[in-house]
């Protein structure tokens, strides 16, 4: 975190129902000594992954996947203490499984991009399933996606590979990092083997295009931005605005 505080996800059982929560293990700074946080999901929400959010305010958010079909997004602005389901942004947004199929950890990070502006931006990765392949037993194949939102909009970047992937995770590497100019992100998954359970091998990608195809989204989010906000009035223009206008200086 920026305060230098090391967390990670994790997840438990509660003895009095049985079902799966997840929650957060952290230290301050000097890794000696590691607190377990009070607040958690609701039960049956498992795989947990988090990442920190925010600019000025800054909170943990952490993603999971649930027993009802769904992925539920919680935040947290406590270190974990109590959390919020982020209903109405990310939370619900993507599915997870189907029927007893047992869920997989999504890749789940944050970056800096889009030219001079640096736009904050949280990547997903999550497999994704045809219908065809849905209609089949243990949910069938399921391609990891590349997915991009700034906790407004959300768009599908598109597949990483073509192969049956499950658990992912993503890294980012600015080009001010180290002596590397170049801007890296890369996904590593576990692969399916035939009969459909991960095997023990990892694969590692590079998405060049695909950081380029989310470049090119947020120049057109921004284009659009800037569009609507030219459509909307100030609030010393309300009072002579026409009535067809946009009366948002709320925008």
């Amino acid at each position: 975190m920026h305060d230098d505080t090391l967390v990670f996800p994790v997840q438990d059982v509660k003895e009095e129902s049985g079902k799966t929560v997840s929650l957060l293990i952290y230290s301050l700074k000097d890794a000696n000594t590691w607190t377990l946080s009070k607040g958690m999901s609701d039960g049956g929400c498992s795989d947990p992954s988090v990442v920190e959010w925010g600019e000025k305010v800054k909170k943990l958010i952490m993603m999971t996947a649930c027993d009802d079909g769904h992925r539920r997004v919680y935040e947290s602005g406590d270190k974990g203490d109590s959390w919020t389901e982020a209903l109405g942004t990310l939370s619900r947004v993507w599915g997870n499984k189907k029927g007893n199929v047992k869920g997989v950890r999504s890749g789940f990070t944050t970056a800096k991009i889009d030219g001079d502006d640096k736009r904050n931006v949280m990547l997903v990765t999550l497999p994704v399933y045809s219908s065809k392949e849905t209609e089949k037993e243990g949910n069938g194949k399921g391609k990891l996606h590349l997915w991009l939102t700034d906790n407004t909009h959300i768009v599908d970047i598109g597949p990483v590979s073509d192969d049956d992937a499950a658990a992912s995770s993503l890294l980012y590497r600015s080009g001010k990092d180290g002596g590397n100019k170049e801007e890296e992100l890369i996904a590593l998954y576990e692969k399916k083997d035939d009969d459909g359970k991960p095997s023990p091998g990892m694969v590692s990608v590079l998405l060049t295009e695909q950081l380029q195809r989310v470049k090119d989204v947020l120049a057109t989010w921004k284009k659009v931005d800037d569009l609507v906000s030219k459509l909307c009035l100030s609030k010393c223009d309300v009072e002579s605005a026409l009535p067809w206008q946009c009366l948002q200086p709320y925008c």
